[in-house]
């Protein structure tokens, strides 16, 4: 990440507050063995004429990727299992508002970033589906919030 200080991280934590999101996803695949992908993004939303602020937030982290959208919007974008936690620890004591979401996926993330995928117990994919959940139930607007039943079968955890 770049260099950064307490006013830059509060700053940016305060503008993921307002004009950003946190989020954590089940992908569904059709190439390997499993039949899913998990996806942790935290996403920062700006008015394309005032893009550069975006790209403030991006050299700061020194992470993510700038694109604009068609309604005249820019987003900028960060995956990853290990970038996500890695910001969001740092940006947490400066969260307000998001703070439940910023709880649930730096969990979420650590959990996820310290072993294979495929390794994960049953308990443990479990524990990030209700951590999901969280995450869903406190976004502003999703497109397809999915039930805990949903996500339980599509992660073939089924009894």
């Amino acid at each position: 990440m770049g260099s950064q200080s307490k006013i830059d991280l509060a700053y940016i934590a305060g503008f993921l507050d307002g004009d950003g999101s946190l989020m954590l996803q089940i992908k569904r695949r059709k190439d390997g063995t499993k039949k899913f992908r998990f996806m942790s993004t935290i996403c920062f939303y700006q008015d394309s004429n005032h893009e550069e602020f975006l790209h403030w937030i991006k050299n700061i982290l020194g992470i993510g990727y700038l694109t604009q959208r068609d309604d005249g919007m820019s987003e900028l974008r960060i995956n990853g299992f290990k970038q996500v936690k890695d910001i969001i620890k740092n940006l947490l004591p400066f969260i307000k508002f998001k703070k439940n979401q910023a709880n649930a996926i730096y969990e979420a993330t650590s959990m996820m970033s310290s072993k294979i995928l495929s390794r994960l117990t049953k308990q443990e994919l479990l524990k990030i589906v209700d951590l999901m959940l969280i995450i869903q139930k406190h976004n502003y607007k999703s497109r397809s919030k999915k039930t805990k039943k949903e996500l339980i079968q599509l992660l073939d955890l089924t009894p």
